[in-house]
């Protein structure tokens, strides 16, 4: 007999579960599945702080595997399944003239899909160094979908607020909460995004006329 979901959910909301529920979300990510509904149960099972750590380290595995598949045994896989994708190839060219900048900015935005961007960045020439700093830059990401998956799961609680077994502050200080994490997440979004339209550098300053173009005698090249 199979187990049901409210078999499960019990074993994953206890300690060993979330334990667990590191490797489990790497798989997802290896798999190349979007994770928003996997950290929003976790946030529903184990609260904003610990969901968003358990994420954090589960999604940095899952990406470093895909980053590795990507540059080694399932390249040419991995080529084949970005063709369809020109913005993401765009990224793997521009990565590996910018590095760790471009890793971060991309990481920050919601426009590049987490998974699809594991391969881009394995087809590219980033160094694993820069591509592991940069996953820093889906920490915000990571907050607001588990502080969003606690919410809900308080919701399915409400009952206990209107019994008056729950503190009606703590509910305030939950929602006025997820709208900060929502407001820092949209501000660094759109930061983001400006950086990545801006060029990748200004273009180099025009070369000074020669002296002898000026008609001027070269300057003396110093003491011999």
């Amino acid at each position: 007999m199979q187990p049901s979901l409210q078999q499960i959910l019990p074993l994953l909301a206890s300690p060993l579960g979330a334990v667990a529920f590191v490797p489990l979300y790497a798989l997802w990510v290896t798999l190349l599945l979007p994770g928003v509904w996997a950290s929003m149960l976790a946030g529903a099972l184990y609260g904003t702080w610990l969901g968003s750590l358990v994420v954090f380290v589960g999604a940095c595995l899952g990406a470093e595997i895909v980053f590795l598949l990507g540059r080694g045994r399932l390249r040419g896989w991995a080529r084949r399944r970005l063709a369809a994708a020109p913005k993401l190839l765009a990224v793997e060219q521009a990565v590996s003239r910018e590095g760790l900048r471009l890793v971060l900015l991309t990481r920050l935005s919601p426009a590049f899909p987490f998974s699809l961007l594991n391969l881009a960045y394995g087809l590219s020439e980033v160094s694993l160094r820069d591509y592991s700093l940069g996953l820093i830059g889906i920490l915000p990401g990571t907050v607001l979908f588990c502080a969003l998956g606690a919410l809900a799961g308080d919701v399915t609680r409400f009952n206990t607020v209107l019994a008056g077994q729950a503190d009606p502050f703590t509910w305030v200080v939950r929602i006025l909460g997820i709208g900060a994490t929502v407001a820092v997440t949209l501000l660094v979004t759109r930061v983001a995004r400006r950086a990545l339209a801006e060029p990748a550098g200004a273009e180099a300053p025009q070369a000074k006329a020669q002296p002898s173009e000026l008609g001027e005698d070269p300057p003396s090249a110093g003491p011999s």
